[in-house]
C-alpha cells in the first residue's frame, strides 16, 4: 500500500498530534490515577466523575468548551495571546490539546488499575526506611505500575490518533496544519466518490487502532496479573 505525498503529510501530522497529546496528558493521568487508587475521601467520587467527564461528553461539546476557554476571545486564550503571543485554536498544537483532553480519562483508568495492583505495604516499607513521599512514589510506586502507565499511553495514543469531534471544533480542518486522519477521511466523504480514493487512509487507521489496542490489552493483562498475585 503506497501513500501519496499528501497522505504522508496527513499521517505524519496525525502521529505528531497523538504523540504530543500523550506527552501533555500522561503526567496528569499518572497523578490522577495514583490519587484515585490511594485517596480515601468523600470527595473522591466527585473527582472521579470530573476526570471521566470527557469520556462521556460528546467530543464536539468538549471542543466547544475548549474554544470558549482557549479561543482567541476566551478568558484564557486571550491572555495567552496578549501576554505570550500563543494561539491554540486553529493550530496543530490545539489539535494535540483537544486529543489530550479527550484521551485523558482512558489513560487515567489504565494507570489507576496499575496503582491499585501495587502493594501499599511496599510503599510503607520504603517510608519506614526513610524515603520521603516523592522518593517512594518514583522509586517504588511508579516503577511497579509502569505496565499500566505504558498501556495508558498506548491507549491514549490510539484515542488521540482517532480524535475527530473536539479537534474539528477547536482546531478546524486546515490542510497541512490540523487535517488529521479522521478529519481527512471526513473531508473525502463529503466529495462525490471521495472515499474511493481514500481507502488507504481508512485501512491505515484500522491497522494502527488494532495494533494499539492489542498492545494496550497486553500491558493491561500484565497489570491485572499483578493485582491478582
Amino acid at each position: 500500500m503506497t501513500l501519496t505525498p499528501e497522505e504522508w503529510t496527513i499521517v505524519r501530522l496525525s502521529v505528531r498530534v497523538a504523540l504530543v497529546a500523550v506527552a501533555l496528558a500522561m503526567p496528569f493521568a499518572i497523578a490522577a490515577g495514583y490519587a484515585l487508587a490511594r485517596w480515601r475521601s468523600r470527595w473522591r467520587p466527585l473527582f472521579d466523575t470530573l476526570v471521566n467527564l470527557p469520556l462521556v461528553l460528546p467530543p464536539v461539546v468538549t471542543g466547544y468548551l475548549l474554544l470558549l476557554l482557549l479561543g482567541r476571545r476566551g478568558p484564557i486564550g486571550s491572555l495567552l495571546d496578549s501576554w505570550f503571543g500563543v494561539r491554540l485554536s486553529l493550530t496543530w498544537q490545539g489539535a494535540a490539546l483537544a486529543a489530550a483532553v479527550v484521551s485523558f480519562p482512558l489513560m487515567v483508568r489504565a494507570t489507576r488499575v496499575a496503582f491499585i495492583g501495587v502493594d501499599p505495604r511496599l510503599e510503607s516499607a520504603a517510608a519506614t526506611l526513610g524515603a520521603g513521599p516523592w522518593r517512594t512514589f518514583f522509586s517504588v510506586s511508579l516503577p511497579l505500575a509502569a505496565h499500566g502507565a505504558i498501556a495508558g499511553a498506548v491507549l491514549g495514543f490510539a484515542r488521540g490518533l482517532g480524535e475527530f469531534g473536539a479537534t474539528i471544533v477547536f482546531a478546524g480542518n486546515i490542510e497541512g496544519e490540523t487535517r488529521t486522519l479522521p478529519i481527512a477521511i471526513f473531508s473525502l466523504a463529503q466529495r462525490p466518490n471521495g472515499l474511493a480514493g481514500g481507502w488507504r487512509l481508512v485501512v491505515l487507521s484500522i491497522v494502527i487502532a488494532f495494533l494499539a489496542l492489542l498492545f494496550s490489552e497486553i500491558f493491561e493483562r500484565r497489570s491485572r496479573r499483578r493485582v491478582d498475585a
